[in-house]
């Protein structure tokens, strides 16, 4: 995030240059509507006329940080004024015992007696319904501890592997064989596998297997030690290709305001984009290049440069601290940034004490 705190800017603005942009940009969130000179003047805590207010007006414009839609009409904040005022003007608010109590409620309801898709896809569900806006959360695959694997011949050539983890999950694999492979060797190298990888991830279970690599070659003949191996490496082959899966819910709150059809394109192309592996990518790395809350503005982020949305985003971790995912939620630019930062980020702890 850019610290507009620092910025030279600030300090070339008075008192009353600060009132009328901070009111334009706050009436901006409200109603999405411009603010004109009478208006203001109006809204201004001591008297100004409103060709005082039209000068100062001019000088904001020339900064960057406001500008007309059209000729004659109020001042709307461009992005870089709106980065400018939430960085430099915007008290993040808290939230209330309340709100807290029923972000932790839901969360929990949902974890009672479902899947933990099923408590991601509320959480997703409850920040859109709070926000008004899209509620997004990206799942990477966590790496459970291992329970058990087993290998099943299919065909000569081709066995299933079937994983199973100790929160319950199971995964099925197809692998080809080594040629001669017999049943009892298969037998052989599921016994070998289950004998050093219960209670061990994936990652624990391959470095723990290479670490016994000479015990391996005395204990198992040279096709069981290849099947041992190719049981391994048949789940860590998804790793590069970062398994996730991405969760958005209350994408017709974006349509609400939004009428023009090119508009309404440019939001569906955002979907596209987000379900793409490469915005799942994008989007982990949005989270994890901040310890907390994140905000990105418009064409801040490439992923929602063309839709001019903005994103709100937070990473959530496991146990260990390490990230294991990210939730948000996104809107138009006008969104309530100081109500919804503190709503995602205390979401994020939330999910990550239930993960964990």
């Amino acid at each position: 995030m850019n610290t507009a705190v620092n910025d030279p800017t600030l300090q070339t603005l008075d008192q009353r240059s600060r009132d009328i942009f901070r009111l334009i940009v706050e009436s901006y969130m409200r109603d999405g509507d411009p603010l004109g000179s009478r208006n203001l003047s109006r809204m201004l805590p001591s008297t100004v006329s409103p060709a005082t207010v039209r000068n100062v007006m001019s000088d904001l414009e020339s900064l960057g940080l406001i500008y007309a839609p059209h000729v004659s009409a109020g001042r709307l904040p461009t992005q870089r004024g709106l980065r400018f005022f939430v960085d430099a003007f915007m008290e993040i608010g808290d939230l209330s015992e309340e709100e807290r109590r029923t972000i932790e409620a839901q969360v929990k309801a949902s974890t009672a007696s479902a899947s933990i898709e099923h408590m991601l896809t509320e959480a997703s569900q409850m920040l859109s319904g709070m926000s008004r806006g899209a509620g997004l959360v990206l799942a990477t695959k966590t790496e459970a501890a291992l329970k058990h694997i087993e290998f099943i011949q299919l065909e000569p050539a081709k066995a299933l592997a079937v994983l199973v983890s100790q929160n319950g999950d199971v995964e099925n694999r197809v692998l080809d064989l080594p040629a001669g492979i017999t049943a009892s060797q298969l037998h052989e190298a599921s016994n070998y596998l289950n004998a050093h990888i219960r209670g061990r991830t994936l990652a624990e279970a391959r470095s723990e297997v290479a670490r016994l690599k000479e015990e391996t070659r005395a204990a198992l003949d040279t096709l069981s030690q290849d099947l041992v191996e190719k049981g391994l490496a048949v789940w860590a082959g998804d790793e590069s290709d970062l398994p996730a899966r991405i969760i958005v819910r209350g994408r017709a709150n974006l349509l609400e305001n939004v009428t023009a059809q090119a508009d309404i394109e440019l939001l569906r192309h955002l979907f596209d984009d987000l379900e793409a592996k490469e915005g799942l990518i994008q989007l982990l790395n949005l989270a994890e290049d901040g310890s907390g809350v994140r905000i990105f503005i418009g064409s801040e982020n490439k992923l929602f440069s063309l839709s001019g949305s903005s994103l709100v985003v937070a990473p959530y971790r496991d146990s260990d601290a390490r990230i294991i995912g990210a939730l948000g939620v996104i809107g138009p630019t006008r969104l309530n940034y100081a109500r919804i930062v503190p709503m995602v980020d205390y979401t994020a702890q939330v999910i990550g004490r239930m993960l964990g």
